[in-house]
């Protein structure tokens, strides 16, 4: 079945205001559905994965472009349309388009020149290599060049993952189980899941596989107090809930009170009441003070570039500029010297990004524990061991999207040393 033209000129006016790179091309695009109710689902559908294309593509759609007629915008929306829904579901295009589109379709993308194939800005695809070689940085590029799947988080407080699965198989939602999360779902396609009464009665949240495994090698306990430092709309928050049993306190820390405001609908569903969500102004504020010296686990999980996140946001390596990373690295080193204060002797602190850049990873981590003598790194080895995780890695938790299909994680675990109990005074009769 064939779009009308009309989804054409919608994708052409969306994306002129995207490739502005203002804002996330995610919020551009709600809005814009939001003020055009009359465009059905299969249309925003289109529109979405045709935007989306473009980004991921970029470089090669506008340097391919060039060769085609008409205007630049819609040269691009084709070729974006052609990625999402194929040629023959196009609306009538002119002899020349069509013929031009079959030319694009015919490229082996994995014969263009190395930087065109990465779809990447110079200099991040310049400090791929220089991190990885070429040959790794390129796999990773065309795994972030690729859609992520959809992966579902089922919440233990209200049901577990094989009743689950059977229940979306009647559906009928195909899904499999991830490999290294217990509780995850990778689900086949992308159906709408907020209808499904598993989606509103709690039972299941959406959540990457990389995610999960962040919130589980917390470790976080029954009975124990837990922080979320950098809590956002608060997927591993709810994670660590019900990894707690809905039983000791868990502290939803961050700046954000629109971010949090997010939280609340999810923490209603889930079923938790351990949860304490808490606005806070930065890392130093009161409201962590008071809690210093008195928290078992601490996560956070630190404003980043976001580049371990492309396949499912790629504007991000458009919209980042290459000297936010630097400034990216003092902020990381500030939030995490201000959680840190919070663990009490013998408690963890979880330092993650979304990230793969060692300027926001190893280089942080290691910047910590030169400062901090009284924290001690503890082998991701000997977590992953600890959590029966079926990973293998050194010190650190590294996951990238075309080795273990989740998106790019980075984490450190640190431990504070127990402090020695001071020895007892003599009293006067002794003396």
């Amino acid at each position: 079945m064939r779009l009308s033209p009309m989804v054409l000129a919608n994708a052409e006016e969306v994306l002129r205001e995207i490739l502005r790179f203002t804002a996330p091309a995610d919020t551009t695009l709600s809005r814009f559905f939001k003020e055009r109710q009359r465009l059905g689902g299969r249309e925003r559908g289109a529109i979405a994965e045709c935007v989306y294309a473009v980004l991921r593509n970029k470089a090669f759609f506008t340097d391919f472009s060039a060769s085609g007629s008409g205007p630049d915008m819609r040269r691009l929306v084709l070729l974006g349309m052609m990625d999402a829904v194929g040629i023959g579901a196009l609306p009538s295009l002119s002899p020349e388009e069509s013929a031009w589109l079959e030319r694009a379709a015919n490229i082996d993308r994995k014969l263009l020149h190395k930087s065109m194939r990465s779809n990447m800005p110079k200099w991040l695809y310049e400090k791929l290599v220089a991190q990885y070689g070429e040959e790794e940085a390129l796999a990773l590029a065309d795994a972030l060049n690729t859609p992520a799947p959809l992966d579902l988080r089922v919440n233990a407080m209200k049901a577990d993952r094989d009743a689950v699965m059977a229940e979306l198989a009647q559906a009928p939602i195909a899904a499999d189980p991830t490999p290294y999360a217990p509780l995850g779902l990778r689900v086949h396609k992308k159906p709408a899941l907020q209808n499904l009464p598993l989606f509103k009665s709690g039972a299941i949240e959406v959540q990457d596989e990389g995610s999960q495994v962040l919130a589980q090698i917390l470790g976080a306990k029954r009975g124990e107090m837990v922080v979320d430092f950098c809590a956002g709309a608060g997927g591993k928050t709810l994670a660590l809930g019900a990894q707690m049993r809905n039983t000791g306190r868990l502290y939803a820390f961050d700046v954000s009170e629109k971010r949090l405001s997010k939280l609340k609908p999810r923490l209603a569903r889930s079923g938790l009441s351990n949860v304490h969500p808490v606005l806070i102004a930065h890392e130093r504020d009161a409201k962590i003070k008071r809690l210093a010296g008195k928290i078992d686990r601490v996560l956070v999980d630190a404003p980043c570039s976001g580049m371990g996140t492309l396949r499912r946001n790629p504007d991000v390596k458009w919209r980042q500029q290459e000297g936010a990373i630097a400034e990216m690295h003092d902020k990381q080193i500030a939030i995490l010297d201000g959680a840190s204060r919070l663990v009490k002797g013998g408690g963890r602190l979880v330092y993650a990004t979304c990230s793969f850049l060692n300027e926001e990873n190893d280089n942080v981590a290691a910047e910590f524990l030169a400062s901090h003598p009284d924290f001690e790194l503890v082998p991701m080895s000997k977590i992953l061991a600890e959590q029966k995780i079926a990973l293998e890695m050194g010190d650190y938790l590294k996951l990238l999207p075309h080795k273990h299909q989740t998106d790019g994680f980075f984490a450190a675990v640190f431990e504070r040393k127990k402090m020695a109990k001071p020895a007892k005074e003599e009293s006067d009769d002794a003396e």
